[in-house]
């Protein structure tokens, strides 16, 4: 017979394969299946080891809204009045244009789509080509974006911040 015109295995095939050809064969003569914890599968994560792929996202915040069952977004504590915060992993920033009045939009600039990455002077500002845009209603404040950022919903209770 051929190499050609053997069958392919998986690789987890191949390696169930030859933990059932190690497993299969005691030291005593027996079959060694009695002692022998069955396979583990080779292709799932140990539940407890923490992820290193760094695209992964962080772990979501630790506080939740009791209301919605959400996490928290930001306490209204941390957007300071007059200006905003970026959360680049959501794509979505919160302002506070006046004490009390929280408004999100989305972080990703309508000129080319990068990520606008501070609030300043009143503006959420796009780093790659200067779009700024207005933290009362998302609208364009200086070019080139060719339209306001688009609102995104939140909810604000408890002095919590929730996207919703």
């Amino acid at each position: 017979m051929t190499a050609d015109a053997l069958p392919r295995l998986s690789r987890r095939a191949a390696l169930l394969a030859g933990t059932v050809l190690v497993t299969g064969c005691g030291e005593d003569g027996s079959d060694g299946t009695a002692e022998s914890p069955a396979p583990a599968d080779a292709t799932a994560p140990p539940a407890t080891a923490p992820s290193s792929d760094p695209a992964s996202p962080p772990p979501a915040p630790a506080t939740s809204s009791a209301a919605s069952g959400r996490p928290a977004l930001a306490k209204t504590s941390d957007i300071p009045v007059g200006g905003g915060t970026v959360f680049t992993d959501e794509k979505v920033v919160v302002t506070q244009p006046a004490q009390g009045e929280f408004k999100a939009f989305s972080a990703v600039c309508t000129h080319q789509g990068c990520l606008v990455n501070k609030v300043a002077d009143g503006t959420i500002d796009c780093p790659c080509h200067g779009s700024k845009y207005r933290i009362a209603d998302g609208s364009v404040a200086a070019g080139p974006a060719p339209r306001p950022l688009p609102a995104e919903q939140i909810e604000v209770s408890s002095g919590e911040i929730i996207l919703t």
